[in-house]
């Protein structure tokens, strides 16, 4: 397992218009756009998503990030060997050659810290790293996650054997250090594919979870919950999904594709009476949904009367349309694959008055908003949001509404 390592210079909050300076990029592979100017980056992606989305509605311009550096929340190593010496950091892309680089400018800055000292600390207690090859060693990776507008951290150590060397005498030192972190687990991975969370996961510290707050609702989040990793620019996509729904006094929500309730829970705490169902087919995530629905409680009644469901979102709609249940509005967040034939469907049948697509990938969007017009439902308009700068990605809000006329 091969590695680069370069640290680069104290880390400085940039400018907008700055190019970056990233010692790995090249090397790495995560930032696409890393000799390229915020304000070049935020025009190419605009283009894209116009060369697109144009054909078919309006295109607003992108909506940009305030500091578009050191903003992943969450942020993970993999732990290897160059001879005796251990090495921790990403993967090059495409390949499992760790690069190493202390100041990622995606990665939030204390996480980095942490996870250095993390590194510094298995040393100090002789912890090897888990080979693939030999399948020896213990320390796979170690997983960080962050409430940024909490302040609270996760550290998640992926272990090949649940069994760490001087454990309390670690997790001292590192709560010493970092008092920020309110919680300490141990994973347990003896998986030979790529993913990084195994199927155990035993807590060492804390409540095993820990908080975020977005548009002033809180959010448990869990080793395995999917959560955003950009906070400020999540609060902008929902605060726009939010303002494409329109809704109105004690309109009836779906949720599709809820994931821990994240977009469903901070529409109906900015709307009066809304009634709220989310479809997620996810146990675990249906479980987060449920109890971030009972920690925000006493803030909104919303929230009491929020329910989740653990259930194939197609079949779900297929079923309410059948006993003749009305929704208002569907929020769709669909994996970066984009929605189904099936799903568009179905949602004709239930019949929506407006429905808010929140894409991870403009050309599904585009294939999708096209299909939804042969059902009825023709996008308005479309908002490019830059979610991952430094990278090719790019997130959309797009509101659609049923055409007037139409009959189902």
């Amino acid at each position: 397992m091969s590695e680069e390592k370069k640290k680069a210079p104290a880390s400085k909050k940039k400018t907008a218009n700055a190019k970056p300076d990233c010692p790995v990029s090249k090397n790495c592979g995560g930032c696409a756009f890393s000799s390229v100017s915020y304000s070049e980056q935020l025009k190419k992606k605009e283009k894209t998503v116009k060369d697109l989305l144009s054909p078919i509605c309006e295109v607003r311009p992108i909506e940009g990030a305030k500091e578009p550096y050191f903003y992943r929340n969450k942020v993970h190593w993999a732990f290897g060997h160059m001879g005796t010496h251990l090495i921790a950091g990403r993967y090059a892309e495409g390949s499992h050659r760790i690069i190493e680089n202390d100041n990622c400018l995606l990665e939030d800055e204390e996480l980095a810290k942490i996870l250095s000292d993390i590194r510094d600390l298995a040393v100090q207690f002789k912890i090897r790293a888990y080979d693939e090859r030999t399948k020896q060693g213990l320390l796979r990776r170690v997983l960080l996650r962050k409430g940024m507008a909490t302040g609270e951290v996760m550290v998640v150590l992926v272990l090949s054997s649940p069994v760490l060397p001087g454990k309390k005498g670690f997790i001292k030192k590192l709560l010493e250090k970092h008092p920020s972190v309110k919680t300490i687990l141990i994973n347990i991975n003896t998986r030979s594919d790529s993913m990084i969370l195994g199927e155990k996961t035993i807590c060492e510290f804390g409540r095993g979870s820990i908080r975020d707050e977005l548009l002033g609702v809180q959010f448990k989040i869990s080793p395995e919950s999917f959560y955003q990793i950009n906070h400020d620019q999540t609060e902008k996509l929902y605060s726009l999904a939010i303002k494409a729904a329109d809704l109105k006094p004690g309109e009836k929500i779906l949720d599709a594709y809820c994931g821990i309730g994240t977009i469903g829970l901070c529409a109906a705490a900015n709307a009066e009476g809304i009634r709220l169902t989310g479809v997620e087919l996810n146990r675990a995530a249906v479980t987060d949904a449920r109890e971030n629905a009972k920690i925000n409680s006493e803030k909104n009644s919303a929230f009491e009367k929020a329910r989740f469901i653990a259930a194939d979102c197609t079949k779900f709609m297929l079923e309410a349309s059948a006993k003749n249940e009305k929704y208002d509005v569907v929020f769709l967040d669909p994996p970066r694959a984009g929605t189904t034939l099936e799903f568009i469907a179905a949602c004709q049948k239930l019949s929506p008055k407006r429905i808010v697509y929140v894409s991870c990938d403009p050309t599904t969007l585009a294939r999708d908003l096209k299909e939804f017009k042969k059902h009825g439902y023709r996008a308005e308009y479309a908002v490019p949001v830059d979610m991952f700068p430094l990278t090719e990605h790019v997130e959309c809000i797009a509101c659609i509404q049923k055409i007037k006329g139409r009959k189902d």
